[in-house]
């Protein structure tokens, strides 16, 4: 066909539209056949995967009783539920003085004693009570100084009608020198008073309590911040007990425990804890818990040895009798009863135990019921039908 010099080909037109339609209609049919592929390929995956769950159903060692064997082993089971899994941690303590409680006795001047008022080990003395006096001849110095200081502000008061700064100054230095020194304001007072320096200081007990340690002679020499006496308050006393590392985190602060005395018939103490140590023994594996309690009477000395209870609760947890579980050392196993007769071996994953039960973290689920006595009978069962030893 031409029409004003162009000439246009049907057959070449057609073909050129033709082609164009295959290749589409190819492109769309790969697409569809990928997506097919895929969707095939998921199912095909699913299909595995739940054929792999029941092959490994499947493979749980199942055994099967009669009415008279099951009699004859005497079995019986309990249902896994969830209830609070109690415990009660009993360990041995050693009493100790409460840290917080101790004080020692010693002076920031040197000088000798005088006189000892508490003169043994043992004593029970209170707060402000005199235990030695102590002669210094910097002390004795120290007082002149500070009355010459007196005197001489009060004659330059006289003569020009006002005290000198410079004045002021000396006595406020000397007075701060003695309370540096520990000397009382009632006993600067007294100085100022008397008008003439005291040649004994006197020691007094910076708390209530027994003295456990006296380190000072009646005529001894003191020298600066050497310790003389070392008092303890005991109406407050620590226990110091060892806890097996696998109990430790049923272990916290503010449980209350029950302490008794091994040597003492009847009767218990209320402790309390007080502070979980950060570290463990590496030799024997423990974590030291400490106690704290009243010491009514002092009845408890440092060093004695104390029962220690303490009773312990983890909360709801999905929980079987222990001796469900029978345990190889190398895994854990129980039985669950399928129907009448019929037991199905399952290995399961224990979290903690207490007293009677044990926390199952995997392998049993709520309703369950677990062969408690005679699984063991029900175990060599098994290991004879699939021939294992």
């Amino acid at each position: 066909m031409k029409n004003d010099g162009i000439i246009i080909v049907p057959d070449i037109v057609n073909a050129v539209i033709s082609l164009a339609c295959c290749l589409f209609l190819s492109a769309f049919g790969n697409v569809a056949l990928g997506q097919d592929r895929i969707g095939g390929q998921a199912q095909g995956q699913a299909t595995a995967d739940k054929a792999e769950t029941t092959k490994q159903r499947a493979a749980l060692p199942v055994i099967t009783l009669s009415p008279d064997k099951v009699q004859l082993i005497g079995v019986r089971t309990a249902v896994a539920e969830y209830r609070s899994l109690g415990k009660e941690i009993r360990t041995v303590g050693k009493v100790v003085p409460d840290e917080t409680r101790l004080a020692y006795v010693n002076t920031k001047v040197a000088g000798w004693v005088k006189k000892l008022y508490v003169d043994y080990t043992g004593k029970e003395v209170v707060k402000g009570q005199p235990l030695l006096s102590l002669y210094s001849p910097d002390l004795v110095t120290a007082q002149e100084e500070y009355l010459i200081a007196i005197r001489a502000a009060k004659s330059g008061s006289a003569n020009s009608g006002e005290i000198e700064s410079e004045q002021q100054e000396l006595i406020k230095s000397a007075k701060r020198r003695l309370q540096l020194w520990d000397i009382t304001d009632q006993q600067i007072a007294e100085l100022e008073k008397n008008g003439k320096p005291q040649t004994e200081m006197i020691i007094e007990a910076p708390l209530s309590g027994i003295v456990l340690e006296k380190m000072v002679l009646d005529g001894a020499y003191i020298s600066p911040g050497m310790n003389l006496y070392l008092i303890a308050d005991l109406s407050t006393i620590w226990i110091l007990a060892d806890i097996y590392e696998y109990e430790v985190p049923l272990v916290r602060v503010g449980q209350s425990t029950r302490v008794t005395l091994p040597y003492q018939s009847g009767g218990a103490y209320q402790a309390e804890v007080n502070y979980v140590y950060p570290t463990l023994d590496p030799v024997t594996r423990t974590v030291k818990v400490r106690l704290v309690m009243k010491n009514l009477h002092l009845l408890l000395k440092p060093e004695m040895f104390a029962n220690v209870e303490i009773n312990v609760s983890s909360g709801s947890r999905l929980v079987i009798p222990g001796s469900a579980v029978i345990d190889s050392g190398m895994r854990q196993i129980v039985y669950v009863e399928k129907k009448p007769g019929v037991y199905e071996q399952r290995q399961v994953t224990l979290g903690l135990r207490g007293e009677d039960y044990v926390e199952i973290v995997k392998g049993v689920a709520k309703g369950d019921r677990v062969v408690t006595t005679g699984n063991f009978l029900i175990d060599s069962e098994s290991q004879l039908s699939t021939g294992n030893e």
